[in-house]
């Protein structure tokens, strides 16, 4: 409406982009948390003041919304502290566990942090997680981030001494929280299988329970495709394909078995799902590099990636870049890798 304020137009925009995701939304005078698996409750009293939005999953709570209007969107985190508050609050007829999934959102803007993880921090996503995907994270034991610290030493039959660098490096910048990293690897040095590696790993020992592996033309996806299918772990005599299931994208269709998903950026960027990988490895050429970088809604949509080949990147939560060419200093500017 024309005369609404602009705290009204911020919740209206969160309430369609809740819906959207598949929530109910019901207000605190008319509350039947029978009605889904995901209902949002607008103003539910807490010991320290009405949250904005009080998520319910099962009937059971398991985070909150705060509310910002949209001006608010470029200083999202100067808010944290509050919601994070509101999160730690009892709430009203209910003795709750602190809300572990919390949301800071403009409708436009939204920021997310799971107070599971070793040490939280808030991203950028671009849409509300659904009900489902709330519900599984609730019942597992610990959060993907926190499984990484459970990763064993690598065993080192069979790789080379770079390889072997490589991957550790990797897995040590992920148990210690560092979300950005940079890997590299001279031509020749077997770059994708290193990546296979390490997906392997993270497939078993993080269970990690999808990876996507992006590629920039559709020779290159095939090629990663027999790469995947003639590899071999070094601590297992089946193939990679006999553990896992390796889909390569041909159209919009993603099988919700396959455990790893081979797709063109192109294609992949059409049939986007938020909170759908928890991994991303892309193999691309240099110049593709920048058209990566400017997808802000694909780079915040996934919850961890990697990339491996002239130059890649992790583009979410955790990046890693592979790279030939160019200035290591350049890159680290340019991708904003001190961060």
């Amino acid at each position: 409406m024309a005369n609404q304020n602009p705290e009204q137009i911020a919740r209206d925009n969160i309430d369609s982009a809740l819906m959207r995701s598949g929530w109910v939304i019901q207000s605190i005078k008319q509350i039947n948390l029978n009605t889904g698996i995901g209902v949002a409750v607008k103003e539910y009293l807490t010991d320290v003041g009405p949250a904005d939005y009080v998520l319910f999953v099962e009937g059971k709570p398991c985070g909150i919304i705060e509310a910002k209007r949209e001006e608010e969107g470029h200083r999202m985190s100067v808010h944290e502290g509050q919601s994070e508050e509101y999160a730690n609050a009892k709430l009203k007829h209910l003795k709750n566990e602190p809300l572990p999934f919390v949301y800071i959102s403009t409708g436009e803007v939204t920021r997310f942090t799971d107070f599971t993880d070793p040490k939280p921090r808030a991203r950028e996503v671009f849409s509300f997680h659904r009900p489902e995907t709330l519900r599984d994270w609730s019942k597992r034991d610990k959060s993907l981030r926190r499984r990484l610290l459970d990763l064993p030493s690598l065993q080192k039959e069979g790789l080379r001494d770079c390889q072997i660098n490589a991957i550790t490096k990797l897995e040590t910048s992920f148990k210690e929280n560092r979300p950005r990293a940079l890997i590299q690897m001279a031509t020749g040095s077997g770059k994708t299988f290193t990546a296979i590696t390490a997906i392997y790993r993270l497939l078993k020992y993080a269970k990690a329970k999808r990876v996507l592996f992006l590629v920039d033309t559709k020779n290159l996806g095939e090629q990663a495709e027999q790469e995947f299918m003639s590899f071999v772990p070094n601590d297992d005599n089946r193939k990679f394909t006999e553990l896992y299931t390796v889909q390569r994208l041909k159209s919009s269709y993603i099988a919700t078995d396959s455990q790893v998903c081979i797709s063109t950026i192109q294609r992949l960027y059409s049939i986007l799902k938020g909170g759908f990988f928890h991994l991303v490895l892309c193999s691309i050429l240099f110049p593709a590099l920048n058209k990566i970088m400017h997808w802000t809604t694909f780079r915040t949509a996934l919850s961890a990636g990697i990339a491996v080949g002239t130059v890649s990147g992790i583009l979410t939560g955790l990046i890693v870049f592979i790279i030939l060419k160019r200035s290591t200093l350049w890159l680290v500017e340019k991708l904003n890798l001190n961060q």
